[in-house]
C-alpha cells in the first residue's frame, strides 16, 4: 500500500512552496528501502547544489512509476499538470522538430518532477537562455566490459591537462555508475555541432597519448577493454545524468561532484541518496562556481582542422540522427568487410 499524500514545504528562491507527494510510501530502491518520499526529502537536501548544476537548462526526466524494477520512460515534454511556477522553454531536435522542454529553477521544481517520478535528471549542456549554443563541453569516460571507474581515473586526470593546455578549466563527477563525466565551462559561442568537433579534436589527442588505455572507436567490436571516450554525448539532445542526479541502480548512487584531488581513492559506490545530504554539508559543494570562468574552443577548432587537413574526417552520429554531412557509413566494420 503506497500511503497517503505528504507534503513537503520547500524552501527557494521566491519563499517556501508546499509540494504534495502522492504514495510517499511507495518503494522505488526494494534494496536500502528508499521511498518516493525519501527521494523527495533528498532533493530538498541537496536543492541549492542540484539547482546550481541543472537549474536553468532545458532537462529531460527518466521516470519510474514503479520504482526501478519497473518499466520506465524518458519525459521531454513537461509533464502534465505542471505548477504555474515550473516554466518550460522550446528546443530544437536534431530532427528539426522543437518542442517544449522543462526548466528547473528551484528545488521545488526538482521536488515537484520526483512527484511525477523522476528517478533521473537529464539536463542539456546549453542554457535556457541560449538552447542553441552549449555553455558547456562535457566528456564521458565510458569503461568497457573487463574495465570500471579505476580504469577510468588515470584518464580523467590526463584529460584535465590536456584541457587546461587549450584554456579549459576541468571539473569531474562520477556518472553515478562506473564512469567518470569531466565538464568544462564555455562561452556559448558554438553551436552544438562545433562543439562535438572540439570535443572529437580533444578526444583524438587524448587517444594518441594513451592509445593502450583510450579509444574513440564508436563501434564495440574495436574498443576491446580500452576506456571509450563518447564523443557523442556532446551532441544536441544527447545528455547524461546532471550533477547529484540519482540512478536507477540496487544501491540508489547518485552521480556525485568531486575535488580533483579525491578523485584517485573515491568509491563511487558510497555516494548515494542516503550519504548526499552529509557530504554536502561537510564538504561543500566541489561544482559551486563552475560558471565563472569560462573558456574558448579556438585551440579545440584549430585542431579539428588540422585533423580534417590529415584526413582524419567525421565520425559516426547516434542511430537515431539523421544522416549527417560527412559521416562515414554506419555500419560495422565486420558486417561492412563481410559484405565485401
Amino acid at each position: 500500500m503506497a500511503g497517503a499524500a505528504a507534503t513537503l514545504t520547500v524552501p527557494g528562491p521566491h519563499g517556501d512552496r508546499d509540494v504534495r507527494i502522492s504514495s510517499p510510501t511507495r518503494v522505488l530502491w526494494p534494496e536500502p528501502g528508499i521511498t518516493k518520499l525519501e527521494l523527495a526529502e533528498y532533493l530538498v537536501a541537496v536543492g541549492d547544489a542540484f539547482i546550481e548544476a541543472n537549474g536553468n537548462r532545458p532537462v529531460s526526466l527518466q521516470r519510474f512509476p514503479e520504482g526501478i524494477d519497473g518499466e520506465q520512460f524518458f519525459s521531454k515534454n513537461p509533464p502534465k499538470g505542471a505548477p504555474e511556477w515550473v516554466r518550460s522553454v522550446t528546443v530544437t531536435y536534431p530532427s528539426g522538430r522543437r518542442h517544449p522542454q522543462l526548466v528547473l529553477d528551484e528545488p521545488a521544481a526538482a521536488v515537484w518532477a520526483a512527484q511525477m517520478n523522476t528517478i533521473v535528471f537529464h539536463p542539456w549542456a546549453s542554457s535556457a537562455d541560449d538552447t542553441d549554443n552549449p555553455d558547456q563541453l562535457r566528456i564521458d569516460l565510458d569503461p568497457q566490459p573487463g574495465t570500471g571507474f579505476a580504469e577510468a581515473v588515470p584518464a580523467a586526470v590526463a584529460l584535465r591537462e590536456l584541457m587546461a593546455e587549450v584554456g579549459l578549466t576541468a571539473f569531474v563527477k562520477t556518472s553515478g555508475s562506473r564512469g567518470v563525466h569531466v565538464f568544462a565551462p564555455i562561452e556559448p559561442e558554438h553551436e552544438f555541432l562545433d562543439v562535438r568537433h572540439a570535443v572529437i579534436a580533444l578526444a583524438r589527442e587524448l587517444e594518441r597519448r594513451m592509445p593502450e588505455q583510450l579509444t574513440t572507436a564508436w563501434w564495440k567490436e574495436e574498443r576491446g577493454d580500452r576506456i571509450f571516450i563518447d564523443y557523442n554525448q556532446a551532441n544536441r539532445d544527447r545528455t547524461m545524468a546532471g550533477a547529484y542526479s540519482p540512478r536507477p541502480l540496487a544501491h540508489a548512487p547518485v552521480s556525485c561532484p568531486l575535488e580533483w584531488d579525491e578523485l584517485e581513492t573515491a568509491d563511487p559506490a558510497r555516494f548515494t541518496i542516503r550519504t548526499m545530504p552529509d557530504r554536502l554539508r561537510d564538504v561543500g559543494d566541489p561544482w559551486a562556481g563552475m560558471r565563472s570562468n569560462p573558456g574558448r574552443l579556438t585551440t579545440l577548432l584549430e585542431w579539428w582542422q588540422r585533423d580534417l587537413d590529415d584526413g582524419l574526417g567525421e565520425l559516426p552520429f547516434p542511430p537515431d540522427f539523421p544522416k549527417m554531412p560527412g559521416e562515414p557509413m554506419r555500419v560495422q566494420p565486420s558486417r561492412a568487410r563481410n559484405a565485401e
